[in-house]
């Protein structure tokens, strides 16, 4: 059955890939991460499977020690080729890509887990700057490769703004191993990049606040007993004064930082993992004679897709600031669920609904 095909959910953070497969019930056979506060609010979140393993540092793991899997699911560490990433590195005198030996060769251990256990097919995620970086040669390589292990691979830039109320635009590459895409028939051996997004009333950032009246227990820490965001998310005078001098100063000397003050009928920039820092990207517009105030951990959740648009069911059990680094380093939920509703019909189409999944093993 369709339900019997498992997933393998490598750099896992806290399982925005994941989430977005869950509605398939599909089982998690193991989850990989290594940083203990992604996989605090990971354990928090996700149902561990009979026989579910957790793995820590890949790069110290034999591949075929991973269990197997018919789906491989990972947003692969994106600092080495982010646009934020390259800039960071510039200025420190990093070298960036496949030059950089902590972050970006992190795609090779993809290729072996891949290489390894044969999965029928692969979801990778990256930023949008991936295509792009070392004027596409670093891409080049990456699908080289993934077609060398018998691949056929197809990439397609996603905005998430098709969903949730946020300009998110990333890189998601599908791979179907040869001999399954072999029994695809023509329409489901179409690439990710001709995948249609069903369009709908786009969402915008008042969908996704707090409201006044609207108040719910599992968010004490962020609102007030009224629904209110507390105080401590407006921004101090010092800190506002301060990013309107800084943006006046790049401004003039023809630089691009500046900050976003977004009012309720617009969408949003794209969250990042330093909104803890100052919240610029994304400041949510509070009238006239206030000062705008950063998102909560919460609307955070609510923007990226963990939580429906007024949902509080996601459970954030680190801090703040944990919390801001999290949601922005994650994948969008409704989005790894458009691509699990294509690749069910892809298994439905080869196996029907209640069908054999023999085909996927090797």
């Amino acid at each position: 059955m369709l339900q019997d095909l498992t997933t393998c959910d490598m750099f896992a953070g806290i399982g925005g890939l994941r989430k977005g497969f869950t509605g398939f019930a599909l089982p998690c056979s193991s989850s990989i991460e290594w940083d203990k506060f992604a996989v605090k609010t990971y354990d928090a979140n996700h149902h561990a499977w009979p026989g579910h393993k957790r793995i820590g540092d890949i790069t110290k793991v034999d591949a075929h020690d991973v269990p197997d899997h018919d789906i491989l699911l990972a947003g692969f560490p994106c600092q080495a080729f982010s646009t934020g990433g390259l800039a960071t590195k510039a200025f420190l005198g990093q070298a960036s890509g496949f030059a950089c030996t902590t972050k970006g060769t992190l795609f090779f251990d993809v290729c072996r887990v891949l290489d390894a256990k044969r999965p029928a097919f692969f979801v990778l995620e990256n930023v949008r700057n991936i295509t792009s970086h070392d004027k596409g040669r670093t891409f080049a390589i990456m699908k080289a490769a993934l077609v060398e292990l018998n691949y056929i691979v197809s990439h397609a830039t996603v905005d998430a703004a098709a969903w949730l109320p946020q300009h998110r635009e990333r890189v998601y590459i599908l791979g179907i191993r040869a001999d399954v895409h072999a029994q695809l028939p023509p329409y489901h051996q179409q690439g990710i990049d001709k995948w249609q997004i069903s369009h709908q009333t786009p969402m915008v950032l008042g969908d996704i606040l707090h409201h006044r009246g609207r108040f719910h227990s599992n968010d004490v820490c962020y609102t007030d007993g009224f629904g209110e965001p507390l105080a401590k998310y407006t921004l101090s005078n010092n800190t506002w004064s301060w990013l309107q001098a800084h943006a006046a100063k790049h401004k003039a000397s023809g630089n691009g930082f500046g900050f976003s003050v977004v009012k309720p009928h617009e969408q949003t920039r794209t969250l990042s993992a330093r909104y803890h820092k100052d919240g610029s990207e994304i400041l949510v517009d509070q009238g006239p004679n206030k000062n705008p105030r950063k998102l909560t951990p919460r609307e955070c959740s609510r923007l990226m897709g963990f939580d429906s648009a007024q949902g509080s069911d996601f459970i954030i059990p680190v801090s703040d600031t944990q919390a801001y680094t999290q949601f922005g380093n994650a994948v969008c939920p409704p989005v790894a669920r458009w691509i699990a509703y294509g690749i069910a019909g892809a298994v439905i189409s080869i196996t029907g609904m209640f069908g054999n999944n023999w085909l996927f093993r090797v």
